[in-house]
């Protein structure tokens, strides 16, 4: 650290490490459910549903002594999401994110969906070689660029319907920004059977690097998350089936970042859910989007971290017909994090239908 004096440099030092101690030391604490499946011997019987719902939810689950006196709250959610699911209203899939401490994952792990994933934990690598851009090579220690990730990824995904596979994979080792290099961002994918579905339905969540609450300047964690979006579509390119239909959701961390989200664009070309919304709403998109949510200006997907893309499969084509916030006030079950719960509801349609083609 030129330009430091040495006194304060070693004084800096063994700050970090103690701290590194502290969130081992809570890291190590941490329970992790186990998964669950539901058996499955051959494809579930039944006609196919109309509609597929997602529910994107980052549950502000950190781990001491980034948090403190999250149980409740977390708790709160368990409860929530029994009163969903006996009202009828409770997503088919839900992709977690920040299920960081013991209770978070807790949480994840509460929903009445009978299948469950959970994403990588702190000790798995993702194999992927070092950056050569020098901005991520550089490491700042007394920004938590410690090399050593102390949480797990926080990813889970609960489903009503049977999984039947799951992938995992962390970012690479100096993919990463700041205070955001502690956690083992990654990305998740399952395969879930849908009842009457000739294929399979993919699902996929992440949690990108953050922008300012990373504490790293802004053309580091910048950098961080243009390389993250690649090792994504990396990722999504070798585990995900063409023939399938996806949906990914999670907490993206573009908010009011045009540049951010250009890129992710560039690199991914899927279709995004409020973007068809908004369409629909104008009426040139089919089928009709009932919107739920406040949707400003003509951008409306720069509002948020939490989004949901989606593309369609060989046979079987999804398209929004709702989409809504939960969790966002006192008619929606309370605010219980610091985000909202963010819920698009998709039709299910013949690839061939019309109002199954792309949107423009």
């Amino acid at each position: 650290m030129p330009g430091i004096p040495r006194t304060r440099r070693a004084a800096t030092t063994l700050a970090a490490v103690c701290l590194a101690g502290l969130a081992f030391a809570a890291a190590g604490c941490v329970s992790y459910p186990a998964e669950r499946r539901s058996p499955l011997a051959a494809p579930p019987a039944g006609p196919a549903p109309a509609t597929l719902s997602v529910m994107t939810y980052n549950i502000e689950g950190l781990t001491w002594p980034a948090r403190t006196g999250r149980a409740p709250f977390l708790a709160a959610m368990t409860e929530e999401f029994a009163r969903m699911e006996a009202a009828g209203v409770l997503p088919d899939v839900i992709v977690f994110q920040e299920a960081f401490s013991t209770a978070a994952l807790s949480t994840a792990a509460s929903t009445p969906h009978p299948n469950l994933a959970i994403g990588p934990r702190a000790t798995a690598r993702s194999g992927l070689p070092r950056s050569r851009d020098p901005v991520l090579r550089r490491r700042n220690i007394l920004r938590g660029e410690w090399g050593v990730r102390f949480t797990g990824s926080g990813l889970a995904i609960a489903s009503r319907y049977p999984i039947l596979a799951a992938f995992s994979q962390p970012y690479g080792p100096t993919s990463c920004a700041g205070w955001d290099c502690l956690a083992n961002k990654s990305a998740m994918l399952v395969r879930i059977a849908v009842p009457g579905l000739a294929d399979p339905v993919e699902i996929a969540t992440t949690h990108m690097n953050s922008q300012r609450a990373s504490k790293a300047p802004p053309e580091k964690h910048l950098a961080a998350h243009l390389a993250q979006s690649a090792e994504l579509a990396n990722f999504l390119d070798r585990v995900s089936r063409a023939d399938s239909p996806l949906i990914l959701g999670g907490d993206f961390n573009m908010r009011r970042s045009p540049q951010r989200f250009d890129a992710f664009e560039t690199q991914h070309g899927f279709q995004l859910a409020r973007r068809h919304c908004l369409k629909a709403a104008a009426g040139r998109a089919r089928p009709a989007c009932e919107i739920r949510l406040s949707f400003d200006g003509d951008a409306p997907w720069l509002d948020t971290q939490d989004l949901q893309i989606y593309d369609d499969g060989a046979r079987i084509a999804l398209r929004p017909v709702r989409i809504e916030a939960w969790f966002d006030g006192e008619d929606a079950g309370g605010r219980l994090s610091d985000h909202d719960a963010y819920i698009v509801t998709y039709a299910i349609l013949p690839a061939e239908a019309p109002g199954a083609q792309a949107d423009d």
